[in-house]
């Protein structure tokens, strides 16, 4: 038998298969050991990236939203790119104006911040100066002669309608026939209402001063009628094309109206007045504009105006002397001061959140260590590197958060769009990324090997954190949260969390001492529940060992949780509180009360309306006075200029000026004597300045406008007074009783101010009511001048008898965009800083579950009622709860003391008002208490539910621990 070589090929090379199982995949395996953890840390990562980049988007929108309300509001004239040129001396065409628009409107198209509309531009030549116009038979109202100015505007046949006549030629006109030493007029339309005005009529040649080059002339061969006088079409520079103007010279007056011009004269209109002007106005598309790029879009316009592109345009259009005008530039300047102003009270809110939301994170990551910290740990003993159990643990956590994070980002940007996404981005992958390392990170320093504890770290790092806010509160208090001409500082905007953080730090070190404290007088009781749950919160989970290495008391987090929502939240009430107060004081001092009814000059209301008015609903105190501004008072020395004289009854109207805060008095000290004889002077208040004016004896003569005098002494000096509240303003109040002798207005007062909730509609009805009910006005208003625009019949009874309230004033005050925002993004804030406090709370009490629940299995063994189980975990979480409450109320109060006196509320109030956020306990206690309920509600339900089904499994499984 042979054997075959050792070089021999075997009859098969392919191995046989194996039958060893393959391992399973890391991140698979733990993701599907605790399903319920990773739907909640996805659900949490989920809520944290939408808000982030929710937060930023909302900011802009609102910034937008506000910016362009607010040029909107000053109107298409002041908002528009204002070009003129001299015209050409000849050859001048309608389509060398359109030509030279559309040179002008290329800098605004495609890579500008800005953009015009050409579908409302408005171009066209225009005569530099009106002509008299001397026919005899056309309206001379004082004696003075009509002007009339001359425009061609391309876009007007598509704002009017033509009445009568025809359109100018659009050729030439030609000379008369056999005509000497003239030429024929140029040929206009006119407005109904302005032929109605001057007396012309269609074929009326209308004749201007005569000249030496030959006396210029018009025919008018149309009329027209405006289609709608509210266009914004009509406003700024087209003169008085839509009806006639009057015009004042001292008392008298005269008409000035202006006539369309066709395209046939373009180049005769300079004859009219010696020069024209070309002119084209541009309006810039306010709803187009961005308040992030308004620096940009600003110095695009002043570039237009005066700069690189004005030079450019000059150049290519031929036009050497092309000017540009725009009050874009200084509207800009008070929308960007605007912005700053409300900046701190948009900033607040979304900083608190950010705050509670990394400590929520910071916590869920340290929970998740905590529970797999056995786990961990075997890794680490059987070979496994540290960086290599980080590397899975990032795997684990990507799988869950990125996905999420995106899904989230996506939601944001759908439910909020706006041009800008880059700070959305920025603010979501920050967060991602926080919810990303908490746990890795948490794990890292768990499996780092312990070292010897210095015991300095600490005081350093609480040092480091009380020197920050220090300086930071200096700043606020020196610079102001929002300098002029610059953005928001971050630092300053920080101050009320580093005081939170500070508020913190401080309890966490307090707050197991005076637990100990009554955990050690709990203990000189019968009862056991109330010194073990406090025993245990004065200790924290370092009992039990359940992961917490080294802890000699409670966690900090939670309590900075609850303390950072709390102190943003009563911070940003209180600016909220005092924005109101203040909104409803300049109110107030506008109305002159909460309510209040005027007749016009010296003539007094409507017989009985002052009395009905004090009986309406609501109304608390009613004050019927007469007010004359034209009185004066003598001096044994000189004659004082004018003066207002104000009569009142004096107890009724002492309140309305305490009540509204202007120039509050003693009622007693225009009381006068019983028996007191009629030459003696009467007391009277007068005004700071009047009555620093050197009087002999202290008295006065007063003489009302219309006669008569009255002695008068000074019973006291006020700086303000409702009726007419100009702080320098010159005033003299005398008492009702007293003055009727001279005034004889006693029941018939010229103003009415009531206090209360007054009903300004009810308020206007009775007014209406109490007119005669023949004519149910307060009288015939003077005729309307035919085409001159005024008034088409009798006043309104609102014009005659105006009502305003308070409550309408506050309203109008309040409905600027800028402040709805700044507030809706500031509540939005607090509600999920809130949230998320109670989302830390409860991660706290998830986070001692199984040593609790082992504890409790052992004490039912001892006898323990499961209502002592839920009062002991109550015993055991309230008192950190509650010292975070009680910290964060007395730290939102002391950042309100600290940073409110640097608030500029100016912008939110909607006037100018003194800087400074006053301190109140409704704002803080309101936040403190309702955060404080939710949680120990949550707190409650978590006990008497999860606690019992721990406590189940417990004593079924034993303790194993």
């Amino acid at each position: 038998m042979t054997t075959p070589p050792p070089s021999a090929t075997p009859p098969s090379a392919t191995p046989p298969p194996s039958t060893a199982p393959r391992p399973a995949p890391w991140v698979r395996t733990r993701l599907r050991a605790a399903p319920l953890g990773t739907v909640l840390g996805a659900a949490l990562a989920f809520v944290a990236v939408l808000l982030a980049a929710a937060l930023p988007r909302a900011q802009d929108r609102g910034a937008d939203q506000a910016l362009r309300s607010f040029l909107e509001q000053r109107g298409v004239a002041n908002t528009s790119l204002q070009v003129t040129a001299p015209s050409p001396d000849s050859g001048q065409s309608a389509r060398t104006l359109d030509a030279t628009l559309e040179k002008l409107l290329a800098p605004t198209g495609t890579g500008s911040t800005f953009r015009v509309d050409p579908e409302a531009t408005v171009h066209g030549t225009r005569t530099t100066k009106r002509q008299p116009l001397l026919n005899p038979e056309l309206s001379r109202p004082s004696g003075l002669p009509p002007a009339m100015n001359l425009l061609h505007v391309r876009q007007a046949e598509a704002h009017v309608k033509l009445a009568e006549g025809r359109w100018p030629a659009g050729a030439p006109t030609a000379p008369p026939r056999g005509g000497t030493g003239g030429t024929a007029p140029l040929q206009v339309v006119l407005s109904q209402k302005a032929a109605a005005t001057l007396g012309a009529r269609v074929g009326s040649v209308l004749q201007s001063a005569p000249r030496v080059d030959g006396t210029p002339s018009v025919e008018v061969v149309g009329l027209y009628a405006v289609l709608d006088e509210r266009d914004d079409f009509w406003t700024d520079n087209l003169g008085c094309l839509a009806r006639a103007c009057a015009h004042y010279s001292g008392e008298n007056l005269s008409w000035h109206v202006d006539a369309l011009v066709g395209t046939g004269d373009l180049d005769r209109m300079a004859d009219w007045s010696r020069a024209a002007e070309d002119f084209w106005r541009l309006p810039v598309d306010v709803g187009r504009l961005r308040a992030d790029r308004l620096d940009a879009t600003r110095k695009e316009i002043a570039s237009y105006v005066a700069g690189p592109t004005a030079a450019t345009l000059a150049r290519e259009t031929g036009r050497t002397r092309l000017h540009t005008t725009s009050w874009l530039p200084e509207l800009f300047e008070q929308a960007r001061a605007r912005t700053q102003a409300a900046a701190p009270l948009a900033a607040i809110g979304p900083a608190g959140v950010a705050g509670v939301a990394f400590v929520v994170l910071c916590l869920a990551g340290a929970l998740a260590a905590d529970r797999r910290d056995a786990e961990l740990r075997l890794l680490l003993a059987r070979g496994g590197s540290r960086a290599a159990i980080v590397g899975r643990l990032l795997g684990e956590g990507a799988v869950t958060v990125l996905p999420a994070a995106a899904a989230a980002t996506a939601l944001a940007v759908l439910l909020l769009p706006t041009p800008r996404l880059a700070p959305a981005l920025l603010s979501a992958a920050a967060v991602a990324l926080v919810a990303l390392l908490a746990f890795p990170v948490r794990a890292a320093v768990l499996l780092t090997p312990a070292r010897p504890a210095g015991r300095w770290r600490r005081p350093v790092a609480e040092l480091l954190v009380l020197i920050a806010t220090a300086a930071a509160v200096l700043a606020v208090r020196r610079r102001g949260v929002a300098p002029p001409g610059s953005d928001v500082d971050p630092l300053l905007i920080a101050a009320p969390l580093l005081l939170a953080l500070c508020g913190g730090l401080l309890l966490a070190r307090i707050q197991p001492v005076v637990t100990g404290r009554l955990a050690r007088a709990a203990g000189r009781s019968s009862g056991l529940v109330g010194f073990l749950g406090l025993a245990r919160a004065a200790r924290g989970a370092a009992a039990t060992g359940t992961g917490a290495r080294g802890r000699s008391g409670p966690s900090v987090l939670p309590m900075v949780a609850v303390l950072l929502a709390i102190t943003t939240g009563g911070f940003g009430a209180a600016v909220l509180q005092s924005v109101d107060s203040s909104r409803l004081g300049v109110a107030r001092l506008t109305v002159g009360g909460d309510a209040a009814i005027s007749a016009s000059g010296k003539s007094p209301l409507p017989e009985g309306l002052a009395k009905a008015a004090g009986e309406l609903p609501g109304v608390r105190t009613a004050v019927p006075v007469w007010v004359d501004h034209d009185s004066s008072v003598l001096g044994t020395r000189q004659r004082s200029g004018q003066v207002t004289v104000i009569v009142a009854e004096p107890a009724a109207y002492a309140e309305l000026s305490r009540v509204i805060g202007c120039g509050a008095f003693d009622p007693a000290l225009l009381a006068t004597k019983n028996g007191q004889s009629a030459d003696a002077p009467v007391p009277a208040l007068f005004s700071a300045g009047l009555a620093g004016r050197d009087a002999r004896g202290g008295t006065y003569r007063v003489l009302p406008g219309e006669g008569g005098e009255l002695q008068v002494r000074v019973a006291g000096v006020i700086d303000c007074t409702p009726a007419h509240p100009a702080r320098d303003a010159a005033t003299v109040i005398l008492p009702a009783g007293a003055a009727q002798a001279l005034t004889g207005v006693a029941d018939h007062p010229n103003r009415w101010f009531g206090l209360g909730s007054v009903d300004g509609d009810r308020l206007r009805a009775l007014v209406r009511s109490t007119l005669p009910a023949a004519s149910a006005t307060p009288g015939p208003a003077p005729a309307p001048i035919p085409g001159s625009g005024s008034a088409e019949g009798p006043a309104p009874v609102d014009e005659v008898y105006p009502v305003s309230t308070s409550a309408e004033a506050v309203d109008g005050l309040g409905a600027d965009p800028l402040q709805r925002s700044a507030q809706r993004l500031f509540w939005a804030s607090v509600a999920g800083a809130a949230g998320f406090a109670l989302l830390a709370v409860l991660l706290t009490l998830m986070r001692t579950v199984p040593e609790r629940a082992a504890l409790l299995a052992r004490l039912r063994t001892m006898g323990l009622r499961r209502r002592q189980g839920v009062a002991l975990i109550l015993a055991e979480t309230l008192p950190q709860t509650l010292a975070a409450t009680l910290g964060g109320a007395l730290v939102a109060a002391a950042a309100v003391a600290l940073l409110g006196p640097a608030m500029d509320l100016s912008t939110l109030v909607g006037a100018h008002v003194p800087n400074g956020v006053r301190l109140t306990a409704g704002p803080v206690l309101t936040q403190a208490l309702g955060l404080a309920a939710l949680v120990a509600v949550a707190v409650l339900v978590e006990a008497a539910t999860s606690g019992r089904r721990q406590i189940t499994t417990e004593l079924r499984a034993g303790d194993q621990r």
